[in-house]
This record gives structure tokens, sequence and C-alpha cells, in this order.
């Protein structure tokens, strides 16, 4: 029950701030480029790989300071939510500029909202970060980060669609253990759902490994990307259902005007696992 919450507590979070410094070297973004079947050839000013600014000011806890689930333990700059299951729920981004291999990146973060609802499964717990992310010439970000704590209960997944949507641009994408346990080092994720099989079954109740939110945005992103021919202005998402391992998840998109398009990421039944929105401008 929400009730249970002390949410007085958990809202005086609210208006905290960190700033944190790091630098897209040109091992780090070749790393991300080399997740995402790119040419990993790059240099000190060229654009980084689509999704970066999720590689960068991780945060960095001693083993000891880590929680049963593999993250830093709670209470530091995110509010201590009693909750069990974290989950990465959507994100809006504002882009002012590019990044760019070698350039030093602050991240200036502030806690924006605290919420609590009622779900199906019982207590969720809702906590909005607000990201600016600067470099060399000023503003390069702006983002808003959406994190949501619920009880671990059973997945009940959706049915699978009798149609399933497709779009105008498409691609497919291998669901790997190997793809997960990458992208879980290139952006220091300790999460053990996205690699010990053993703990997301039998903890977490999931049926596979959980393909990161994260990678699907940044895949969707980088499709929106290169339909514009430049980084969208503005790009939204929002996480549907959890996305399992073993499989080839699709990544749609289809036109919805001139400087819009509607994007999406689906399980190989058809499932929509992330949907998303990218505007050319703002």
């Amino acid at each position: 029950m929400t009730g249970a919450l002390d949410l007085p507590h958990l809202k005086s979070w609210i208006g905290k701030t960190r700033s944190v410094t790091d630098t897209i070297t040109p091992r780090l973004a070749a790393s991300l480029a080399a997740i995402l079947d790119e040419p990993a050839d790059l240099a000190e000013g060229d654009p980084a790989p689509a999704g970066i600014h999720w590689c960068l000011s991780p945060d960095i806890a001693p083993m000891s300071g880590l929680g049963a689930d593999g993250h830093p333990a709670r209470g530091g700059f995110l509010p201590p939510v009693p909750l069990p299951r974290r989950m990465w729920a959507g994100g809006r981004l504002r882009f002012h500029g590019n990044f760019r291999v070698g350039e030093r990146i602050r991240r200036d973060s502030t806690i924006k909202d605290v919420e609590a609802k009622e779900g199906r499964s019982g207590a969720l717990c809702f906590v909005t970060v607000a990201h600016e992310y600067h470099g060399e010439a000023g503003l390069v970000l702006g983002e808003e980060h959406d994190i949501v704590y619920r009880e671990i209960t059973p997945t009940v997944l959706p049915e699978p669609p009798a149609a399933p949507a497709r779009g105008e641009i498409r691609a497919g994408i291998e669901a790997t253990p190997v793809l997960l346990a990458r992208y879980s080092a290139v952006t220091f994720n300790g999460h053990r759902i996205h690699y010990d099989r053993d703990y997301t079954r039998d903890v977490e109740l999931y049926p596979g490994l959980i393909v990161h939110g994260p990678l699907q945005a940044t895949y969707l992103l980088r499709m929106a990307r290169d339909t514009f021919g430049a980084m969208p202005a503005r790009f939204d998402f929002r996480g549907r259902s959890p996305l399992f391992d073993g499989q080839t998840f699709s990544l749609e998109a289809r036109r919805v005007g001139d400087d819009r398009l509607a994007l999406w990421a689906a399980a190989q039944n058809g499932v929509v696992t992330l949907e998303a929105e990218a505007w050319r401008r703002a």
C-alpha cells in the first residue's frame, strides 16, 4: 500500500542536487560504437555515438556499498524508497548540441519530483531526476529521467497482438546475453537482472534476462538521428513491457509529418516494450 511509504520523508529529497564530470574518451565512445555494431575507429572531435550520455558519470560504489540487486545502496543522492524492484520507466531528452569524442562533460542533476501511486501489483513510487549535460560550448542536453520502484511480484506479460504493428523503417536486434553484458559494462551498471539469470528468475521473478531500457532507447534514438540526418531536437520515450534475452526484437518507426517520428521496440511476439517520439525541431 502507498500508505506504507513515508512520502513526506521521501519528498524531502526534492531539490537535492549533484554535479559530476566525465570525459567522452575515444575508448568509451569506441566501446559503445562496437556494441551498436558501428565503426569503432573514433578519434577526438568525432561525433559520439547516440546514447553516449547514458555511459557518462555512472555511480561508482565499492563492492561493499552495493545492495542485493547490484545497485549502489539507497539513500545517497536518490531517496531511499523501500520498495525492492527498481526500473527505468522512461525519459525526455532535449538536445541543444552534439556530444563529441574527447569532450569533458559536466552533468548537473536535481531531484525534481517524488510521487506515490497504487498499481495493479501494489505500491509504486516514481522519482523524476532532471539532468543537464554541459560541454565546452555550453548546454548539450537536458534530460528528465523517470525511475519507478515497486514490489516484486510474478511478471504478468501482455498478450501478443493478433497483428503486430509494423513501421516504415525497421531493423532487428538479437538480444544475446553478450549484448546485455557489454552494455552493462560500458554503462557500469551492476543491476543483476541484466546478467545474473538465477537471480533474475528466483528473486525478481522474471522469466529471462532483461534488455536495458536505455539500450532500447539508444537504438531508437539512433534510428531517429539516421532518419532525420541529425540528432532530433526532442526525444521522449516510455517503457511499456519487459524485454527478455534469447530473441530477436524489432525496432520500428513511422513518419508523422515531415518533422516527427513515432518509434517503438517490440519483442519477437509483437508486444511493444518501449515506445518513443522524436521531433526534428523543438
